[in-house]
């Protein structure tokens, strides 16, 4: 499962939910939540479309649910992707978790992202949260001591939690420097995790071609300024030193406002 909104630094945890679903070539949900009671419409407002013939259509906010067939193999994948709605989240949970116990769910990852005090040039790290904690031990998970607000990602482990679903949520930290952009190395590192964890097979090469392209321009960029590359080197000496420090989500503000005046000022 993933949400597009405060759980999705970066877009990386949706981008690697979407990738599961474009590697198997799934565009239809085979279920969905109506989203009326759910949203803010000004603040997620209904998307015009125009097909090839002129016919203009409405996109509305769609929690969706995917069916990802995996032959061979003893269970099969179901891929959870919307926005973060805005309204009666118990609700809206308890709903989530109806449609996961009616076609026989066994586990639940839930991925998010945040940004972090990180250097795009070190492996991304990823932080798990679980209703049990021997999840975090088997799969030798970075543990989380965050207290404070949360999203929906929290609430529906929460939920998992009262119906006896085992839940796993992973977090990966994303660069502050780049929180304008999508991050795919990010998308990559939660894909992989979470298709190791679901025991899974999953094709990552053309994520893996876009992650490094991706790094090649941010490399070049940071090439052309030896104060850039001097903030990143400083930035994997405190990673070497520990990385938990710069790991909290409370000082995402912070981070962006930091990195803007070192642009600024340079």
């Amino acid at each position: 499962m993933a949400f597009e909104g405060w759980n999705d630094a970066c877009d990386a945890a949706s981008g690697a939910a979407g990738y599961f679903l474009s590697q198997a070539n799934i565009e239809e949900p085979f279920a969905a939540i109506e989203p009326e009671e759910f949203f803010d419409f000004q603040a997620h407002r209904p998307q015009v479309e125009i097909d090839e013939g002129g016919t203009r259509s409405l996109s509305w906010p769609l929690t969706g649910f995917y069916a990802v067939p995996q032959p061979g193999r003893d269970h099969d994948l179901i891929v959870v992707l919307g926005d973060e709605p805005s309204h009666r989240w118990k609700t809206f949970s308890r709903s989530v978790t109806r449609v996961l116990a009616e076609h026989d769910a066994e586990q639940v990852v839930m991925l998010g992202a945040f940004i972090g005090q990180v250097a795009h040039t070190r492996p991304v790290p990823l932080i798990g949260v679980a209703t049990d904690p021997a999840l975090i031990t088997r799969h030798h998970l970075m543990t989380s001591s965050y207290e404070g607000p949360t999203g929906i990602v929290g609430v529906l482990q929460e939920a998992c939690r009262e119906v006896g679903l085992p839940a796993l949520s992973l977090w990966a930290a994303t660069p502050h420097y780049l929180a304008a952009n999508p991050n795919p190395k990010a998308m990559l590192a939660l894909a992989k995790m979470a298709s190791n964890v679901l025991n899974i097979g999953l094709d990552t090469s053309e994520l893996e071609q876009i992650v490094a392209e991706f790094s090649t321009k941010v490399d070049e960029a940071m090439a052309s300024s030896g104060n850039f590359a001097e903030y990143v080197s400083q930035l994997e000496i405190d990673e070497g030193d520990g990385p938990v420090a710069g790991l909290d989500p409370r000082m995402s503000g912070e981070l962006v406002t930091e990195i803007e005046d070192f642009l600024r000022e340079y």
